[in-house]
């Protein structure tokens, strides 16, 4: 059986009080957690890693609530888990816990600035980067813009197979970010040709015989 290292054991000792529930003093709520789910922590561990928890236990209706109860509303209770877990890790890496919840971690910690989490999430998003899921993650980096996110995405979907799962979905997609959409069309259009005659570009009949502007022959490529 392997032992214990000295950094083993520094690096989780944390994860060790939180175990215990070593003089917890707050509590953390998902918004589908029941009274037997809630995660009991410390507010100086969660003052530590973010300062929007901070001026969150500083408030004055936080001091005024009977539970000190913080409740995470945007996430699910395996999320609150896998998010309070790397709070209280070192750090230097993602769980496969917290792999599984990427996406809506890399949200959170956006809100609550917990900026390490944020960085291994999006590098965790990169490489999981595929034909289904580019889209979701372009729009995922548009609030707050995120330029590396979005550029990982947007160079996938140009250069690889882009499928739409859901027309409304990708309607939606439109509406929100047409300048976008239109980007990512453009990348899939069969490259222009111009008119030998006119000098016309165009997108449109490159099959044909003659040039959609002025009528002449087939025209040839730039």
């Amino acid at each position: 059986m392997a032992t214990q290292t000295n950094k083993d054991h520094f690096s989780g000792g944390l994860a060790k009080i939180l175990a215990e529930k070593w003089q917890v003093d707050v509590r953390l709520k998902a918004v589908d957690s029941h009274e037997g789910s809630v995660i009991s922590a410390h507010k100086v561990i969660l003052a530590s890693r973010s300062e929007v928890f901070k001026k969150m236990l500083e408030s004055d209706e936080f001091k005024n609530s009977a539970k000190e109860t913080i409740t995470l509303s945007e996430i699910k209770q395996e999320e609150l888990e896998a998010f309070v877990e790397f709070i209280y890790s070192d750090g230097s890496m993602l769980s496969a816990k917290v792999k599984q919840h990427a996406m809506v971690l890399y949200r959170a910690a956006d809100k609550y600035e917990i900026l390490q989490l944020r960085d291994l999430c999006r590098s965790e998003l990169i490489s999981s980067l595929n034909s289904t899921n580019s889209l979701d993650f372009i729009e995922l980096a548009q609030t707050p813009f995120d330029k590396v996110l979005n550029d990982a995405a947007l160079s996938y979907i140009k250069t690889n197979e882009f499928m739409i799962g859901s027309f409304d979905k990708f309607k939606l997609f439109v509406d929100n970010y047409p300048n976008l959409a239109v980007e990512i069309m453009m990348a899939f259009l069969p490259p222009s040709r111009s008119c030998s005659k006119c000098g016309l570009k165009t997108y449109h009949n490159q099959t044909g015989t003659s040039c959609c502007n002025c009528g002449f022959d087939y025209p040839s490529s730039i």
